[in-house]
């Protein structure tokens, strides 16, 4: 039984009240930093990239698919995972399907990308039921060009990078076992949001954004944050065909 306090439905009201100050001003300042974010400006990308995907090969333009904008999760599922992607970013990828149909609908194209081979994307996409398109950039700059992937040097030079190498906590040791690769390799992958523009043929990089970012968190975990309890520090990530009931 929980220890929280208790209060009358007048008293819980003054209190919801006030809570309600606190969660308008945080929506202002969200809408701030949306704004902002669309006013960041615009790269060109001068570079040719090929993507393999489950239906040939592509062009950074053709991963639009006839939209002017591009939003693409990176999930971390390194040519070095033996047994697939993330948990994490598996459980975040679960709950991309359902949006489709509405980006879709507002001239946006959702997809996701992984450094691993397509063929292996490929399976992991269907034991998870997944719908959106799911892009390998293997064997392409891309990923490190755009920040996605860290090469080994890189890795080495980035001191809380090197840190999680070299000392890992027991949950780190134990997500290395999850995806099958050494730390050192599945450490190089970066659980990114990543998005273009194309406007008059030409492509654009608009925004990135990295974990630890809230935004790069699965869906559900907005949710439990309006539940009346904060659940365990210490629970374990898993897939969703390997919870153990």
């Amino acid at each position: 039984m929980s220890d929280h306090k208790t209060a009358t439905r007048e008293e819980w009201q003054t209190a919801r009240a006030e809570l309600a100050k606190l969660e308008a001003e945080y929506a202002e300042l969200g809408a701030k930093v949306t704004a902002q974010r669309r006013q960041l400006p615009w790269v060109p990308v001068d570079k040719e990239y090929m993507f393999d995907t489950e239906d040939g090969k592509k062009t950074l333009a053709e991963l639009f698919d006839g939209r002017s904008q591009l939003l693409a999760y990176n999930v971390m599922f390194g040519p070095d995972y033996e047994l697939g992607a993330c948990p994490g970013c598996t459980s975040l990828a679960d709950e991309l399907s359902g949006t489709l149909v509405h980006l879709n609908h507002r001239d946006v194209t959702l997809i996701c990308f992984s450094r691993a081979p397509i063929d292996r994307l490929a399976a992991y996409k269907e034991r998870m039921g997944w719908e959106f398109p799911y892009v390998s950039t293997y064997g392409s700059d891309f990923a490190f060009d755009f920040g996605l992937a860290l090469t080994p040097e890189q890795a080495q030079q980035i001191p809380e990078v090197k840190s999680m190498i070299d000392s890992p906590p027991e949950w780190l040791r134990d997500w290395g076992r999850q995806i099958g690769a050494k730390l050192e390799d599945g450490l190089r992958e970066g659980p990114s949001w990543i998005a273009f523009a194309r406007e008059h043929g030409t492509v654009y990089h608009t925004y990135t954004v990295t974990a630890p970012d809230p935004f790069v968190a699965p869906y559900h975990s907005f949710l439990l944050k309006r539940t009346p309890l904060e659940g365990p520090e210490d629970f374990a990530v898993s897939r969703k065909d390997e919870y153990p009931d």
